[in-house]
């Protein structure tokens, strides 16, 4: 496989003023983040400050409904109530090591811009968050949490006012301020190294899953599920049972309203290949070439791409991609809440409506497990304005 690609997609397709910094970060990314050293620190971080290793919880209620064994992956117990919380550690600690004092990110529902300025702050780095203006009011609960935690949230009032808008705006700040600047992607996307960057930092989610499923039911996983916007907890559970062909990975898109032309999020089953934020892969998009608007009711899962490796998952057959709409996704989120006293982000409910909505075609007895990939107090102010609770 050549160098930075996934089969056909991924790659750096970039301004020429960009190559030195990525430059920079590969060879941080092959050196210091793979050192022993650097490792030891991280692993460290993430047991003490994050709380890792988070638990597989077995859902007894549902279990005891659905004929099978439900485990949920509690990511949302991370520090800060989301699996984003281990990259942006990762991409942080590296920052430190590569001299730099500026962690630079973007963020759409707000949990990536909440853990890098959480990550900003334990590691005594200056965080600049770049966010869609519709996104500031959907999640202003989060702006609040940045901006407590001392970073500076800077609006972005173009384009769709939501992540594809604020990836842009980073983008061209990292352009200008490279010297001193890192920038933080937030999920599997972006040009080489990134996704393959993020994922490694996020693998932590399927190694644990993977020793803790032999430890409690004494084999494999049959089914995991998670969602995919960007990808990036789907590819952190994902990525350490890619060789073991008997686990089937399913990944959960969002289909928005369900109804015929309307806007949704499922670009790895509905969209084409094509370019965007540097890399190759699969894109909502006009046969222009022009990026579609977005949408689903998770305001995480709301982009118009997908990270270059699971469009060659999906191409090589090795994962299913599959879409669940806005309503079965609000269906599964009260479901978890109130047969098992666990409230979902908006996102993992997604993955969780999947299993439900299919319940009937899973063997009784097996086992699955769902990434939970976040908690979903950040979400209460859309379930009150659409469900009206």
């Amino acid at each position: 496989m050549r160098k930075g690609y996934f089969g056909e997609f991924g790659g750096q397709f970039v301004p020429e003023l960009l190559m030195p910094p990525l430059k920079e970060l590969e060879d941080a990314y092959r050196t210091i983040a793979r050192s022993k050293p650097f490792l030891t620190e991280f692993g460290q971080i993430l047991a003490e400050y994050v709380g890792r290793s988070t638990p597989l919880y077995r859902c007894p209620n549902l279990s005891a409904e659905l004929g099978f064994n439900l485990y949920l992956k509690r990511e949302d117990l991370a520090h800060t109530g989301a699996h984003k919380i281990n990259n942006t550690i990762g991409q942080a600690l590296l920052t430190r090591h590569m001299g730099k004092r500026v962690l630079l990110a973007e963020t759409g529902a707000g949990q990536h811009g909440v853990a890098s300025a959480t990550a900003a702050a334990m590691l005594g780095l200056s965080c600049i968050v770049y966010m869609g203006a519709t996104d500031v009011v959907r999640q202003a609960h989060n702006v609040q949490r940045m901006r407590l935690l001392g970073a500076e949230v800077r609006p972005v009032e173009s384009g769709t006012k939501t992540l594809k808008d604020a990836i842009n705006a980073a983008l061209r700040h990292w352009i200008a301020e490279q010297a001193d600047t890192h920038y933080c992607i937030g999920s599997v996307v972006g040009p080489a190294p990134f996704p393959e960057l993020v994922r490694d930092f996020q693998s932590v989610i399927g190694h644990e899953c993977r020793q803790q499923c032999v430890e409690r039911f004494g084999t494999l996983p049959d089914l995991v599920v998670a969602c995919v916007g960007g990808g990036s907890n789907a590819m952190g559970i994902f990525h350490p049972f890619v060789e073991d062909r008997e686990v089937r990975l399913v990944g959960v898109e969002a289909a928005g309203t369900g109804q015929p032309g309307c806007y949704h999020s499922a670009s790895v089953t509905q969209g084409t290949p094509g370019v965007l934020h540097g890399t190759r892969t699969r894109l909502l998009q006009t046969a222009d070439g022009q990026i579609l608007p977005s949408h689903s009711v998770a305001p995480g899962l709301d982009y118009p791409g997908v990270g270059p490796e699971h469009s060659w998952l999906d191409a090589s057959g090795r994962a299913e991609y599959v879409t669940v709409n806005d309503t079965q996704a609000l269906a599964a989120f009260q479901v978890l809440c109130r047969r098992e006293g666990i409230i979902p982000a908006l996102e993992s409910s997604h993955a969780l409506a999947y299993v439900l909505e299919n319940r009937d075609a899973i063997e009784p007895g097996s086992n699955v497990v769902v990434n939970l990939s976040g908690r979903g107090d950040k979400d209460l102010g859309i379930v009150a304005e659409v469900l009206g609770v």
